[in-house]
Protein backbone atom coordinates (compact mmCIF):
# COMPACT_ATOMS: atom_id res chain seq x y z
CA UNK A 1 0.00 0.00 0.00
CA UNK A 2 1.71 3.75 -1.01
CA UNK A 3 -0.24 6.67 0.60
CA UNK A 4 0.61 9.27 -1.94
CA UNK A 5 1.45 13.13 -0.28
CA UNK A 6 1.81 16.06 -1.88
CA UNK A 7 5.49 16.32 -2.61
CA UNK A 8 7.93 18.43 -1.36
CA UNK A 9 9.76 19.88 -4.43
CA UNK A 10 12.16 22.78 -3.16
CA UNK A 11 13.14 24.55 -0.09
CA UNK A 12 10.81 27.14 -0.03
CA UNK A 13 7.86 24.72 -1.10
CA UNK A 14 4.95 24.69 1.88
CA UNK A 15 2.06 23.86 -0.33
CA UNK A 16 1.07 22.64 -3.57
CA UNK A 17 -2.22 22.91 -6.06
CA UNK A 18 -3.44 19.90 -7.50
CA UNK A 19 -3.93 20.69 -10.95
CA UNK A 20 -4.98 17.37 -12.59
CA UNK A 21 -5.57 13.55 -11.53
CA UNK A 22 -3.84 11.40 -14.41
CA UNK A 23 -5.95 8.80 -13.17
CA UNK A 24 -9.78 7.91 -11.64
CA UNK A 25 -10.61 5.57 -8.85
CA UNK A 26 -10.14 2.00 -9.65
CA UNK A 27 -7.46 2.48 -12.71
CA UNK A 28 -4.32 0.61 -12.29
CA UNK A 29 -1.16 2.53 -12.30
CA UNK A 30 2.67 1.30 -12.96
CA UNK A 31 5.54 2.22 -11.00
CA UNK A 32 6.76 5.27 -12.79
CA UNK A 33 3.96 6.24 -14.49
CA UNK A 34 2.57 9.66 -14.11
CA UNK A 35 -0.79 10.05 -11.53
CA UNK A 36 -1.23 13.46 -10.96
CA UNK A 37 0.13 17.30 -12.03
CA UNK A 38 0.60 20.30 -8.89
CA UNK A 39 1.39 23.30 -9.65
CA UNK A 40 4.35 25.11 -7.49
CA UNK A 41 5.32 28.77 -8.54
CA UNK A 42 3.96 28.73 -11.58
CA UNK A 43 5.59 25.69 -12.70
CA UNK A 44 3.63 22.12 -13.30
CA UNK A 45 5.23 19.26 -12.43
CA UNK A 46 3.98 15.86 -13.05
CA UNK A 47 4.32 13.07 -10.30
CA UNK A 48 4.75 9.64 -10.65
CA UNK A 49 3.75 6.64 -8.76
CA UNK A 50 5.90 5.14 -7.19
CA UNK A 51 4.79 1.54 -7.11
CA UNK A 52 2.21 -0.59 -8.64
CA UNK A 53 -1.12 -1.28 -8.13
CA UNK A 54 -4.71 0.52 -8.38
CA UNK A 55 -6.01 3.93 -7.54
CA UNK A 56 -8.06 3.21 -4.55
CA UNK A 57 -9.04 6.34 -3.16
CA UNK A 58 -8.23 10.39 -4.07
CA UNK A 59 -8.83 12.41 -1.30
CA UNK A 60 -8.63 16.03 -2.40
CA UNK A 61 -10.03 17.68 -6.37
CA UNK A 62 -8.42 19.06 -8.67
CA UNK A 63 -7.27 22.45 -7.80
CA UNK A 64 -7.42 22.21 -4.29
CA UNK A 65 -4.18 23.19 -2.69
CA UNK A 66 -2.59 21.72 0.55
CA UNK A 67 0.53 21.81 2.41
CA UNK A 68 2.98 19.47 1.59
CA UNK A 69 3.40 16.42 3.35
CA UNK A 70 0.03 15.39 3.36
CA UNK A 71 -1.80 12.83 1.80
CA UNK A 72 -4.08 13.07 -0.96
CA UNK A 73 -4.54 9.66 -2.44
CA UNK A 74 -4.16 5.81 -1.96
CA UNK A 75 -2.70 2.92 -3.92
CA UNK A 76 -3.00 -0.34 -3.06
CA UNK A 77 -3.91 -3.74 -4.37
CA UNK A 78 -7.27 -4.57 -5.51
CA UNK A 79 -8.32 -6.39 -2.77
CA UNK A 80 -6.38 -4.85 -0.41
CA UNK A 81 -8.11 -3.57 3.38
CA UNK A 82 -7.57 0.34 3.20
CA UNK A 83 -10.05 1.40 5.56
CA UNK A 84 -7.64 2.40 8.82
CA UNK A 85 -5.55 3.92 6.17
CA UNK A 86 -8.54 6.28 4.62
CA UNK A 87 -9.39 6.87 8.26
CA UNK A 88 -6.09 8.25 8.92
CA UNK A 89 -5.60 10.52 6.05
CA UNK A 90 -8.74 12.48 6.05
CA UNK A 91 -8.33 13.07 9.62
CA UNK A 92 -5.02 13.93 9.13
CA UNK A 93 -6.54 16.55 6.23
CA UNK A 94 -8.82 17.89 8.65
CA UNK A 95 -12.16 15.97 8.54
CA UNK A 96 -12.53 16.50 4.68
CA UNK A 97 -13.85 14.22 2.33
CA UNK A 98 -12.31 12.38 -0.67
CA UNK A 99 -12.72 13.17 -3.88
CA UNK A 100 -16.21 10.34 -4.32
CA UNK A 101 -17.86 12.51 -1.10
CA UNK A 102 -17.49 9.39 1.43
CA UNK A 103 -16.03 10.13 4.79
CA UNK A 104 -15.87 6.79 6.91
CA UNK A 105 -17.93 6.50 9.95
CA UNK A 106 -15.49 6.36 12.19
CA UNK A 107 -14.51 9.85 11.05
CA UNK A 108 -16.86 12.44 13.05
CA UNK A 109 -16.19 16.46 12.89
CA UNK A 110 -15.33 15.69 16.57
CA UNK A 111 -12.25 13.97 15.75
CA UNK A 112 -11.60 15.25 12.49
CA UNK A 113 -11.14 19.00 14.99
CA UNK A 114 -8.71 17.08 17.11
CA UNK A 115 -6.64 16.18 14.20
CA UNK A 116 -6.84 19.02 11.97
CA UNK A 117 -3.78 21.04 11.68
CA UNK A 118 -3.32 24.33 12.60
CA UNK A 119 -4.61 26.94 9.84
CA UNK A 120 -2.02 28.62 7.84
CA UNK A 121 -2.93 32.33 7.75
CA UNK A 122 -3.93 33.67 4.40
CA UNK A 123 -0.70 33.86 2.06
CA UNK A 124 -0.40 37.08 0.04
CA UNK A 125 -0.03 36.50 -3.87
CA UNK A 126 3.47 37.63 -5.25
CA UNK A 127 1.86 40.75 -7.57
CA UNK A 128 0.86 41.89 -3.48
CA UNK A 129 4.30 41.19 -2.30
CA UNK A 130 6.28 42.68 -4.54
CA UNK A 131 7.85 46.04 -3.28
CA UNK A 132 4.90 48.65 -3.36
CA UNK A 133 2.71 46.82 -5.72
CA UNK A 134 -0.26 49.00 -6.52
CA UNK A 135 -1.71 50.25 -9.88
CA UNK A 136 1.16 49.39 -11.99
CA UNK A 137 1.69 48.15 -15.51
CA UNK A 138 4.10 45.69 -14.21
CA UNK A 139 5.17 44.03 -11.43
CA UNK A 140 9.37 44.26 -11.87
CA UNK A 141 10.57 45.81 -15.41
CA UNK A 142 14.52 44.45 -15.85
CA UNK A 143 16.67 47.01 -17.49
CA UNK A 144 19.19 44.38 -19.79
CA UNK A 145 18.74 41.06 -21.48
CA UNK A 146 22.43 39.28 -20.35
CA UNK A 147 22.59 36.47 -18.15
CA UNK A 148 21.77 38.24 -15.33
CA UNK A 149 19.00 40.35 -16.10
CA UNK A 150 17.32 37.76 -18.63
CA UNK A 151 17.60 34.99 -15.68
CA UNK A 152 15.69 37.46 -13.00
CA UNK A 153 12.68 38.07 -15.67
CA UNK A 154 12.31 34.83 -15.80
CA UNK A 155 12.72 33.26 -12.51
CA UNK A 156 10.43 36.69 -11.40
CA UNK A 157 7.53 35.14 -13.73
CA UNK A 158 7.55 31.60 -12.24
CA UNK A 159 7.21 33.51 -9.15
CA UNK A 160 4.08 34.94 -10.46
CA UNK A 161 4.65 38.05 -11.08
CA UNK A 162 3.87 40.30 -14.06
CA UNK A 163 7.21 41.01 -16.18
CA UNK A 164 8.89 43.47 -18.46
CA UNK A 165 12.72 42.75 -19.81
CA UNK A 166 13.97 45.88 -22.30
CA UNK A 167 16.84 45.16 -24.30
CA UNK A 168 18.38 47.43 -26.82
CA UNK A 169 20.50 44.60 -28.56
CA UNK A 170 20.50 41.11 -28.90
CA UNK A 171 19.54 39.01 -26.20
CA UNK A 172 22.28 37.01 -24.16
CA UNK A 173 23.89 40.16 -23.36
CA UNK A 174 28.03 40.40 -24.11
CA UNK A 175 28.26 36.93 -22.51
CA UNK A 176 26.69 35.32 -25.26
CA UNK A 177 27.10 37.59 -27.63
CA UNK A 178 30.71 38.85 -27.85
CA UNK A 179 31.93 37.27 -24.94
CA UNK A 180 31.94 33.80 -23.12
CA UNK A 181 30.31 31.90 -25.83
CA UNK A 182 32.34 33.39 -28.52
CA UNK A 183 35.42 32.93 -26.75
CA UNK A 184 34.66 29.40 -26.01
CA UNK A 185 33.62 29.01 -29.93
CA UNK A 186 36.95 30.20 -30.68
CA UNK A 187 38.76 28.35 -28.18
CA UNK A 188 37.36 24.95 -29.04
CA UNK A 189 38.35 25.62 -32.61
CA UNK A 190 41.89 26.04 -31.19
CA UNK A 191 41.67 22.65 -28.90
CA UNK A 192 40.53 20.93 -32.06
CA UNK A 193 43.71 22.23 -33.82
CA UNK A 194 45.95 20.66 -30.98
CA UNK A 195 44.44 17.37 -31.45
CA UNK A 196 45.16 16.68 -34.69
CA UNK A 197 48.98 18.11 -34.10
CA UNK A 198 48.71 15.44 -31.39
CA UNK A 199 47.22 12.65 -33.47
CA UNK A 200 50.02 10.82 -33.91
CA UNK A 201 51.23 10.40 -30.78
CA UNK A 202 48.21 8.37 -29.89
CA UNK A 203 48.60 5.86 -32.97
CA UNK A 204 46.32 7.84 -35.35
CA UNK A 205 48.40 7.70 -39.11
CA UNK A 206 47.71 9.34 -42.32
CA UNK A 207 47.29 12.91 -41.47
CA UNK A 208 49.67 15.76 -42.01
CA UNK A 209 49.95 17.73 -39.11
CA UNK A 210 52.06 20.11 -40.84
CA UNK A 211 49.44 21.38 -42.74
CA UNK A 212 46.55 21.86 -40.01
CA UNK A 213 45.58 25.20 -39.54
CA UNK A 214 42.55 27.38 -38.82
CA UNK A 215 39.82 28.89 -41.14
CA UNK A 216 39.06 31.70 -39.90
CA UNK A 217 35.86 32.13 -42.04
CA UNK A 218 34.93 28.81 -41.07
CA UNK A 219 35.71 29.27 -37.22
CA UNK A 220 33.78 32.54 -37.68
CA UNK A 221 30.49 30.85 -39.37
CA UNK A 222 30.77 27.87 -36.42
CA UNK A 223 30.90 30.89 -34.02
CA UNK A 224 28.16 32.71 -35.23
CA UNK A 225 26.16 29.50 -35.13
CA UNK A 226 26.18 28.45 -32.11
CA UNK A 227 25.52 31.86 -30.69
CA UNK A 228 22.73 32.36 -32.82
CA UNK A 229 20.73 29.05 -31.46
CA UNK A 230 21.80 30.21 -27.96
CA UNK A 231 19.99 33.69 -28.50
CA UNK A 232 17.29 31.64 -30.01
CA UNK A 233 17.02 29.75 -27.22
CA UNK A 234 16.49 32.79 -24.37
CA UNK A 235 14.14 34.19 -26.74
CA UNK A 236 12.39 31.02 -26.51
CA UNK A 237 12.67 30.87 -22.61
CA UNK A 238 11.37 34.29 -21.86
CA UNK A 239 8.50 34.06 -24.18
CA UNK A 240 7.64 30.48 -22.47
CA UNK A 241 7.53 32.54 -19.23
CA UNK A 242 5.23 35.33 -20.41
CA UNK A 243 7.76 37.91 -20.19
CA UNK A 244 7.35 40.96 -22.05
CA UNK A 245 10.46 41.79 -24.27
CA UNK A 246 10.94 45.81 -24.74
CA UNK A 247 12.89 46.55 -27.56
CA UNK A 248 15.00 49.79 -27.53
CA UNK A 249 17.16 52.21 -25.27
CA UNK A 250 15.67 51.67 -21.50
CA UNK A 251 16.10 54.60 -19.07
CA UNK A 252 14.55 55.14 -15.98
CA UNK A 253 12.81 58.28 -14.83
CA UNK A 254 11.58 57.80 -11.09
CA UNK A 255 11.81 54.71 -8.76
CA UNK A 256 8.32 53.52 -10.99
CA UNK A 257 8.39 54.35 -14.00
CA UNK A 258 11.03 53.18 -17.18
CA UNK A 259 10.77 54.62 -20.18
CA UNK A 260 11.70 52.20 -23.45
CA UNK A 261 12.40 54.61 -26.56
CA UNK A 262 10.37 57.00 -25.19
CA UNK A 263 7.57 55.01 -24.31
CA UNK A 264 6.56 55.15 -20.43
CA UNK A 265 5.70 51.95 -17.78
CA UNK A 266 4.73 51.80 -14.58
CA UNK A 267 5.87 49.47 -12.73
CA UNK A 268 6.38 47.88 -8.54
CA UNK A 269 10.27 47.44 -8.93
CA UNK A 270 13.22 47.71 -11.32
CA UNK A 271 16.34 46.04 -11.74
CA UNK A 272 19.13 47.40 -13.56
CA UNK A 273 20.87 45.00 -15.52
CA UNK A 274 23.18 47.06 -17.71
CA UNK A 275 26.42 44.99 -17.40
CA UNK A 276 29.96 46.22 -18.32
CA UNK A 277 31.72 47.52 -21.42
CA UNK A 278 35.36 47.31 -22.19
CA UNK A 279 37.91 49.56 -20.36
CA UNK A 280 41.09 51.21 -22.14
CA UNK A 281 44.03 53.05 -21.28
CA UNK A 282 44.01 56.70 -20.89
CA UNK A 283 43.59 58.87 -24.28
CA UNK A 284 47.00 60.27 -23.85
CA UNK A 285 48.87 56.77 -23.97
CA UNK A 286 46.31 55.23 -26.87
CA UNK A 287 43.76 55.64 -29.11
CA UNK A 288 41.23 53.51 -29.24
CA UNK A 289 40.64 53.41 -33.16
CA UNK A 290 44.48 52.43 -33.47
CA UNK A 291 43.80 48.58 -31.18
CA UNK A 292 41.56 45.75 -31.36
CA UNK A 293 39.59 44.99 -28.52
CA UNK A 294 37.56 41.66 -27.65
CA UNK A 295 34.58 42.71 -29.21
CA UNK A 296 36.71 43.26 -32.69
CA UNK A 297 39.00 40.37 -32.58
CA UNK A 298 36.02 37.90 -32.34
CA UNK A 299 35.19 39.16 -35.91
CA UNK A 300 38.40 38.86 -37.43
CA UNK A 301 38.22 36.68 -40.80
CA UNK A 302 42.12 36.31 -40.82
CA UNK A 303 44.65 36.34 -38.44
CA UNK A 304 47.61 38.75 -37.96
CA UNK A 305 51.11 37.06 -38.21
CA UNK A 306 51.65 39.18 -34.81
CA UNK A 307 50.02 40.33 -32.12
CA UNK A 308 50.99 42.27 -28.80
CA UNK A 309 48.25 42.20 -25.78
CA UNK A 310 47.97 44.23 -23.60
CA UNK A 311 46.38 42.95 -19.86
CA UNK A 312 47.26 39.92 -18.76
CA UNK A 313 44.18 39.07 -16.77
CA UNK A 314 41.97 36.11 -18.01
CA UNK A 315 40.69 38.05 -21.37
CA UNK A 316 43.86 38.17 -22.30
CA UNK A 317 45.06 35.07 -21.43
CA UNK A 318 42.42 33.39 -23.47
CA UNK A 319 43.09 35.65 -26.20
CA UNK A 320 46.41 34.76 -26.04
CA UNK A 321 46.00 31.29 -25.87
CA UNK A 322 44.11 30.86 -28.70
CA UNK A 323 46.03 32.90 -31.22
CA UNK A 324 49.19 31.17 -30.27
CA UNK A 325 47.79 27.71 -30.96
CA UNK A 326 46.74 29.24 -34.12
CA UNK A 327 50.45 30.43 -35.09
CA UNK A 328 50.17 33.52 -34.49
CA UNK A 329 53.06 35.58 -32.46
CA UNK A 330 52.25 36.53 -28.93
CA UNK A 331 53.24 38.95 -26.93
CA UNK A 332 51.62 39.75 -23.35
CA UNK A 333 52.21 43.36 -21.39
CA UNK A 334 50.89 43.04 -18.35
CA UNK A 335 50.88 46.16 -15.33
CA UNK A 336 51.41 43.65 -12.52
CA UNK A 337 53.91 41.30 -11.12
CA UNK A 338 52.62 38.30 -13.22
CA UNK A 339 49.83 37.46 -14.92
CA UNK A 340 46.27 36.24 -13.64
CA UNK A 341 46.29 38.48 -10.75
CA UNK A 342 43.39 37.29 -8.91
CA UNK A 343 44.17 32.87 -9.31
CA UNK A 344 46.22 31.58 -6.93
CA UNK A 345 49.73 32.33 -7.16
CA UNK A 346 51.20 29.14 -7.37
CA UNK A 347 48.75 28.08 -10.14
CA UNK A 348 49.44 31.63 -11.97
CA UNK A 349 53.08 30.84 -12.27
CA UNK A 350 52.36 26.87 -13.45
CA UNK A 351 49.80 29.01 -15.98
CA UNK A 352 52.73 31.27 -17.28
CA UNK A 353 54.86 28.59 -18.04
CA UNK A 354 52.74 26.56 -20.22
CA UNK A 355 52.17 29.94 -22.07
CA UNK A 356 55.41 30.25 -22.58
CA UNK A 357 56.67 26.80 -23.65
CA UNK A 358 53.79 27.94 -26.33
CA UNK A 359 56.33 30.35 -27.43
CA UNK A 360 54.38 33.67 -25.98
CA UNK A 361 56.32 36.50 -24.79
CA UNK A 362 55.29 37.84 -21.07
CA UNK A 363 56.32 40.75 -19.69
CA UNK A 364 55.47 41.58 -16.53
CA UNK A 365 55.37 44.67 -13.96
CA UNK A 366 55.38 46.83 -17.59
CA UNK A 367 53.60 49.94 -17.74
CA UNK A 368 52.18 50.87 -21.07
CA UNK A 369 53.15 54.80 -22.05
CA UNK A 370 52.00 54.69 -25.52
CA UNK A 371 51.03 52.99 -28.44
CA UNK A 372 52.03 54.45 -31.69
CA UNK A 373 51.22 52.89 -34.78
CA UNK A 374 51.49 48.76 -33.94
CA UNK A 375 54.40 49.69 -31.40
CA UNK A 376 53.68 49.19 -27.67
CA UNK A 377 56.18 51.09 -25.81
CA UNK A 378 56.29 50.29 -21.95
CA UNK A 379 58.62 50.51 -18.63
CA UNK A 380 59.70 47.31 -17.24
CA UNK A 381 62.46 47.19 -14.41
CA UNK A 382 63.25 51.23 -15.13
CA UNK A 383 64.14 50.49 -18.50
CA UNK A 384 62.40 51.75 -20.99
CA UNK A 385 61.05 48.78 -24.07
CA UNK A 386 58.69 48.78 -27.08
CA UNK A 387 57.45 45.67 -29.44
CA UNK A 388 56.13 46.16 -32.78
CA UNK A 389 53.54 44.01 -33.88
CA UNK A 390 50.73 43.32 -37.09
CA UNK A 391 48.58 44.20 -34.59
CA UNK A 392 47.55 45.43 -30.59
CA UNK A 393 44.67 44.36 -28.53
CA UNK A 394 43.30 45.68 -25.61
CA UNK A 395 42.41 43.57 -22.91
CA UNK A 396 42.91 45.37 -19.97
CA UNK A 397 39.57 44.40 -18.49
CA UNK A 398 35.63 45.67 -18.29
CA UNK A 399 34.14 48.29 -16.19
CA UNK A 400 30.32 48.89 -14.83
CA UNK A 401 28.04 50.61 -17.22
CA UNK A 402 25.82 53.07 -15.71
CA UNK A 403 22.79 53.82 -18.26
CA UNK A 404 20.67 55.78 -16.10
CA UNK A 405 21.64 58.99 -14.21
CA UNK A 406 22.44 57.60 -10.36
CA UNK A 407 22.99 61.17 -9.22
CA UNK A 408 19.27 62.22 -10.55
CA UNK A 409 17.74 59.32 -9.11
CA UNK A 410 19.49 59.14 -5.41
CA UNK A 411 21.20 55.82 -6.30
CA UNK A 412 24.67 55.30 -4.26
CA UNK A 413 27.60 54.41 -6.70
CA UNK A 414 31.48 53.45 -5.60
CA UNK A 415 34.25 53.68 -8.15
CA UNK A 416 31.65 53.60 -10.97
CA UNK A 417 29.42 50.82 -9.87
CA UNK A 418 26.21 50.98 -8.49
CA UNK A 419 26.26 49.90 -4.41
CA UNK A 420 23.75 46.95 -3.12
CA UNK A 421 23.43 45.07 -0.45
CA UNK A 422 23.61 41.01 0.64
CA UNK A 423 19.58 41.12 -1.42
CA UNK A 424 20.77 43.41 -4.12
CA UNK A 425 18.69 46.28 -3.41
CA UNK A 426 20.16 50.03 -4.19
CA UNK A 427 20.36 52.67 -1.92
CA UNK A 428 16.45 53.79 -3.66
CA UNK A 429 13.32 51.39 -2.55
CA UNK A 430 12.31 49.15 -5.03
CA UNK A 431 15.18 49.35 -7.52
CA UNK A 432 17.97 46.74 -7.31
CA UNK A 433 21.18 46.01 -9.27
CA UNK A 434 22.85 42.81 -10.42
CA UNK A 435 25.65 41.56 -12.62
CA UNK A 436 28.49 43.63 -13.69
CA UNK A 437 26.89 46.96 -13.07
CA UNK A 438 27.22 46.69 -9.70
CA UNK A 439 31.08 45.79 -9.72
CA UNK A 440 31.00 42.84 -6.83
CA UNK A 441 31.84 39.68 -8.81
CA UNK A 442 31.99 40.41 -12.37
CA UNK A 443 31.14 36.97 -13.98
CA UNK A 444 28.25 35.81 -15.61
CA UNK A 445 26.96 33.21 -13.21
CA UNK A 446 27.23 35.75 -10.58
CA UNK A 447 24.96 37.65 -12.44
CA UNK A 448 22.31 34.42 -12.80
CA UNK A 449 22.69 34.34 -9.48
CA UNK A 450 22.19 37.29 -8.19
CA UNK A 451 19.26 38.01 -10.43
CA UNK A 452 17.23 34.78 -9.14
CA UNK A 453 18.58 36.48 -5.66
CA UNK A 454 16.58 39.56 -6.48
CA UNK A 455 13.41 38.20 -7.81
CA UNK A 456 12.68 36.42 -4.92
CA UNK A 457 13.34 39.20 -2.94
CA UNK A 458 10.64 40.90 -5.10
CA UNK A 459 8.51 38.56 -4.71
CA UNK A 460 8.54 38.98 -0.90
CA UNK A 461 10.98 36.49 0.07
CA UNK A 462 13.85 36.79 2.38
CA UNK A 463 17.15 35.64 0.40
CA UNK A 464 20.69 36.90 0.38
CA UNK A 465 23.51 36.61 -2.05
CA UNK A 466 26.58 34.47 -1.02
CA UNK A 467 29.94 35.14 -2.36
CA UNK A 468 31.86 32.98 -0.81
CA UNK A 469 31.41 30.08 -2.78
CA UNK A 470 31.44 31.42 -6.54
CA UNK A 471 34.18 29.86 -8.54
CA UNK A 472 36.01 31.66 -11.76
CA UNK A 473 37.53 29.78 -14.82
CA UNK A 474 39.82 30.26 -17.38
CA UNK A 475 39.47 28.42 -20.57
CA UNK A 476 42.73 27.86 -21.91
CA UNK A 477 44.32 24.18 -21.74
CA UNK A 478 45.17 22.92 -19.07
CA UNK A 479 41.90 24.91 -17.67
CA UNK A 480 42.31 26.62 -14.63
CA UNK A 481 39.70 26.84 -12.18
CA UNK A 482 39.36 28.68 -8.28
CA UNK A 483 36.59 28.80 -5.61
CA UNK A 484 37.28 30.69 -2.38
CA UNK A 485 40.60 31.81 -1.14
CA UNK A 486 43.85 31.62 -2.56
CA UNK A 487 47.25 30.68 -0.32
CA UNK A 488 48.34 33.85 0.34
CA UNK A 489 44.31 35.29 1.54
CA UNK A 490 44.00 32.05 3.61
CA UNK A 491 47.23 32.78 5.35
CA UNK A 492 47.10 36.33 5.94
CA UNK A 493 43.13 35.56 6.79
CA UNK A 494 44.55 32.39 9.21
CA UNK A 495 48.15 32.58 10.05
CA UNK A 496 49.33 29.39 10.28
CA UNK A 497 46.10 27.34 11.38
CA UNK A 498 45.75 26.36 7.45
CA UNK A 499 46.52 22.99 5.68
CA UNK A 500 47.46 22.77 2.06
CA UNK A 501 46.84 20.14 -0.04
CA UNK A 502 48.32 19.32 -3.37
CA UNK A 503 48.00 16.72 -6.03
CA UNK A 504 49.81 16.69 -9.19
CA UNK A 505 48.12 15.77 -12.44
CA UNK A 506 50.87 13.84 -13.50
CA UNK A 507 50.61 11.13 -11.11
CA UNK A 508 46.57 11.13 -12.15
CA UNK A 509 45.52 7.50 -14.62
CA UNK A 510 42.72 9.91 -16.49
CA UNK A 511 44.92 12.56 -17.54
CA UNK A 512 48.12 10.23 -17.89
CA UNK A 513 45.87 8.48 -20.28
CA UNK A 514 44.60 11.85 -22.28
CA UNK A 515 48.41 13.14 -22.85
CA UNK A 516 47.10 15.87 -19.97
CA UNK A 517 49.65 15.95 -17.30
CA UNK A 518 50.80 19.28 -16.67
CA UNK A 519 49.00 20.33 -13.64
CA UNK A 520 47.50 20.64 -10.06
CA UNK A 521 45.00 20.37 -7.64
CA UNK A 522 45.53 22.49 -4.99
CA UNK A 523 43.41 22.89 -1.80
CA UNK A 524 43.50 25.08 1.15
CA UNK A 525 41.47 23.61 4.32
CA UNK A 526 41.37 25.11 8.29
CA UNK A 527 43.08 23.06 10.41
CA UNK A 528 41.12 22.91 13.40
CA UNK A 529 37.49 22.14 11.82
CA UNK A 530 38.35 21.08 8.03
CA UNK A 531 36.65 23.93 6.79
CA UNK A 532 37.17 24.14 2.86
CA UNK A 533 38.76 27.65 2.57
CA UNK A 534 39.35 27.14 -0.98
CA UNK A 535 40.57 25.54 -4.05
CA UNK A 536 42.40 26.03 -7.19
CA UNK A 537 42.57 23.27 -10.21
CA UNK A 538 45.08 23.12 -13.36
CA UNK A 539 43.92 20.65 -15.59
CA UNK A 540 41.80 18.98 -18.01
CA UNK A 541 38.05 19.20 -16.93
CA UNK A 542 38.86 22.21 -13.95
CA UNK A 543 36.07 24.21 -15.27
CA UNK A 544 33.37 21.51 -14.57
CA UNK A 545 35.13 19.55 -11.55
CA UNK A 546 35.49 23.06 -9.79
CA UNK A 547 31.52 23.28 -8.84
CA UNK A 548 32.18 19.95 -6.20
CA UNK A 549 33.93 21.98 -4.32
CA UNK A 550 32.12 25.05 -4.78
CA UNK A 551 29.10 22.87 -3.71
CA UNK A 552 30.74 21.55 -0.81
CA UNK A 553 31.79 25.34 0.78
CA UNK A 554 28.02 26.33 0.13
CA UNK A 555 27.09 22.84 2.16
CA UNK A 556 29.86 23.65 4.92
CA UNK A 557 31.02 20.25 3.95
CA UNK A 558 34.44 19.29 5.33
CA UNK A 559 37.67 18.31 4.21
CA UNK A 560 37.13 15.03 5.64
CA UNK A 561 33.38 14.52 3.82
CA UNK A 562 35.12 15.59 0.16
CA UNK A 563 37.97 13.51 0.62
CA UNK A 564 35.51 10.32 2.00
CA UNK A 565 33.22 10.67 -0.88
CA UNK A 566 34.05 7.89 -3.54
CA UNK A 567 35.24 9.40 -7.02
CA UNK A 568 34.64 7.14 -10.19
CA UNK A 569 37.96 5.53 -11.30
CA UNK A 570 40.11 6.49 -13.71
CA UNK A 571 38.91 10.32 -13.64
CA UNK A 572 40.29 13.47 -12.83
CA UNK A 573 38.12 14.56 -10.49
CA UNK A 574 40.02 11.68 -8.29
CA UNK A 575 42.80 14.18 -7.92
CA UNK A 576 40.38 16.37 -5.96
CA UNK A 577 39.60 13.27 -3.53
CA UNK A 578 43.70 12.69 -3.48
CA UNK A 579 44.48 16.33 -2.89
CA UNK A 580 41.86 16.57 0.24
CA UNK A 581 43.43 13.54 1.58
CA UNK A 582 46.70 15.17 1.07
CA UNK A 583 45.55 18.29 3.49
CA UNK A 584 44.86 16.23 5.79
CA UNK A 585 48.30 14.06 5.59
CA UNK A 586 47.12 10.83 4.46
CA UNK A 587 47.49 11.20 0.98
CA UNK A 588 47.45 7.79 -1.14
CA UNK A 589 48.97 8.48 -4.38
CA UNK A 590 51.51 11.06 -4.09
Amino acid sequence: MEIVVMPKLGFNMDEGKLISWYKGEGDAISKGEPLFSIETDKTNIDVEAAQDGVVRRLLIDEGETVPVTLPIAIIAGADEDISAAEQEALAQLGGGTAVNGTVPEQSTPEAAAVHEPPRKAPVATPAEKAAGAGDYDYDVIVIGGGPGGYVAAIKAAQLGLHVALAERDRLGGVCLNRGCIPTKAFLRSAESLREVRAAADFGVKGVNASKAALDMKKVQARKADVVSRLVGGVESLLKKNKVDVLRGDADIADAHTVTVSGDSHSTASIIIATGSEIKGLPPGVVRQDDVLTSDTLLELESLPKDIVIIGGGVIGVEFAYFLAVAGVKVSIVEFLDRILPPVDAEIAELVSSDLERLGIDIRTGAKVTSVEGNAVTFEQGGKTESIGAERVLMAVGRAPRLTVDTDRLGISTERGAIVTDEHMRTSVPGIYAIGDVNGKVMLAHTASAEGIVAAENIAGRDVSMRYDAIPSAVYISPEAASVGLSEDDARGRYGDAVRVGRFPIAANGKSMVAGETSGLVKVIVDSKYGEILGAHLYCMHATDMIAEIATAIRAEATAEEVAAAVHPHPTVSEAVMEAFHAALGAAIHC
